[in-house]
């Protein structure tokens, strides 16, 4: 009887597997939720100075249905910027991101970084960075919250180790500034972005398209966006999915996904 069971279970092992990777990528044309509102299930943490899967000080926490970005244990910040991985490399897909962000940011905290956050993605995975690697390379869809007062756009482009081509022309700069609205107080906001692996990035803030560019690749004048390049294609048309954290609490309530067919 022990030997049956044990021969069925190993053939019901790929079975399962097949079916978990099935699930985590979705099928095509459906919503797949990444976050399931109870844990971090599917995600790692990776804060700088510290080991991949280190939630350093709880940044990283789920309460009330929520996934929040919180301070509430820190009281100082010392470059601790934090990325928290979703498991699957996509590449043809639309996710849509739902955040907020509240409070006030936590002492030492850069400046620039006043209600700022980020989803990355086409991200190198968080076991490939450094230790002290402040951010992936990868390409981030900025995420700015208003100060009350001021015009500051959401939905930008940022390119840590990277570049991208607009309206035909390479650009270096590091970040580039959506046509959104500015969206201030603890509202929540919703972020789609469209991936079309190499071909096509395109944001969009409420239901309102703001930035479009293609060919997103490595920049070899990067050190850490060096070590990724291999066989000097820099061209890149897949990779993770993360939500930042840079000092100023946020909070998402939906991050889901729907992949598209190549």
């Amino acid at each position: 009887m022990l030997l049956w069971i044990l021969c069925l279970a190993a053939l019901l092992l790929p079975l399962t597997s097949c079916n978990e990777s099935a699930q985590a990528k979705g099928n095509a044309g459906e919503w797949v939720d990444l976050f399931n509102g109870k844990d971090l299930d599917g995600w790692t943490v990776k804060i700088t100075g510290h080991d991949v899967g280190d939630n350093y000080k709880d940044t990283y926490r789920v309460e009330d249905g929520i996934l929040k970005v919180a301070y509430d244990q820190y009281q100082k910040f010392n470059g601790e910027f934090g990325n928290l991985f979703y498991k699957t490399s996509f590449s043809h897909y639309i996710l849509q991101v739902e955040y907020r962000f509240v409070g006030d940011p936590v002492p030492g905290g850069p400046a620039w970084a006043f209600r700022n956050s980020g989803v990355m993605i086409h991200s190198q995975s968080a076991e490939s960075m450094g230790k002290d690697q402040k951010f992936p390379a990868s390409i981030e869809v900025q995420t700015l919250g208003g100060d009350g007062t001021n015009k500051r756009s959401t939905g930008n482009l940022c390119t840590p180790g990277t570049n991208v081509v607009i309206d035909d022309k390479l650009v270096t700069a590091h970040c580039i500034s959506s046509t959104s609205e500015t969206y201030h107080g603890d509202q929540w906001v919703t972020l789609e972005i469209e991936v079309r692996g190499n071909d096509l990035i395109k944001h969009s803030v409420n239901g309102q398209t703001v930035m479009e560019y293609t060919q997103p690749q490595l920049d070899p004048k990067d050190a850490d966006a060096k070590k990724l390049i291999k066989d000097g294609n820099l061209m890149l048309d897949e990779g993770y999915i993360a939500l930042q954290a840079e000092s100023h609490p946020v909070e998402f309530r939906k991050v889901q996904i729907k992949v598209l067919p190549q």
